[in-house]
């Protein structure tokens, strides 16, 4: 993928709020729009639309399980879409808040820290990074920290919040 800087649209952005977990965290959708945004600023990133859904560890582990054969909860899902004629879709996140709280109190991070940096890593994977080998990981992680630090918050990769 190409840097650029402020070139490219941010996506249009539908947030999916599925589980009341999410209430305790009144900034969440307000901290996924702010982390699209910086990671259109900062690549080269098709036009198009996607959601992200703040869900629970049911409704994920339930996805995970129908999706890939993982019966079990995770942090965080990504669904690229096909690309159809006229405006694509880019697909879908979704986000588990209970794996998403047991990481913050286990690695000593701020949740809407972590939950900057799972939306911006589910998005990579919409518009094609992945970390299937170890020179793909280093180089998506090294697009992560650079977003993550556009935010004003912690490279997720070498520090703990305070």
């Amino acid at each position: 993928m190409t840097v650029v800087s402020g070139r490219t649209p941010a996506p249009v952005v539908d947030v999916a709020i599925t589980s009341p977990l999410w209430e305790k965290q009144p900034l969440a959708e307000q901290t996924v729009r702010a982390a699209l945004a910086a990671v259109t600023a900062a690549l080269a990133t098709p036009p198009g639309e996607v959601c992200i859904l703040l869900t629970d560890d049911t409704n994920i582990a339930r996805l995970n399980r129908d999706w890939r054969g993982v019966d079990k909860s995770t942090n965080v899902l990504s669904f690229p879409a096909a690309q159809p004629a006229g405006t694509p879709f880019l697909g879908d996140v979704a986000v588990a808040y209970e794996t998403l709280q047991r990481e913050c109190e286990a690695e000593g991070r701020v949740f809407l820290h972590h939950l900057a940096h799972l939306t911006v890593h589910g998005f990579l994977h919409l518009i094609g990074y992945d970390h299937q080998t170890d020179s793909d990981a280093e180089a998506m992680e090294g697009v992560e920290s650079r977003i993550m630090l556009a935010l004003n918050m912690p490279d997720p990769w070498l520090t703990r919040d305070a």
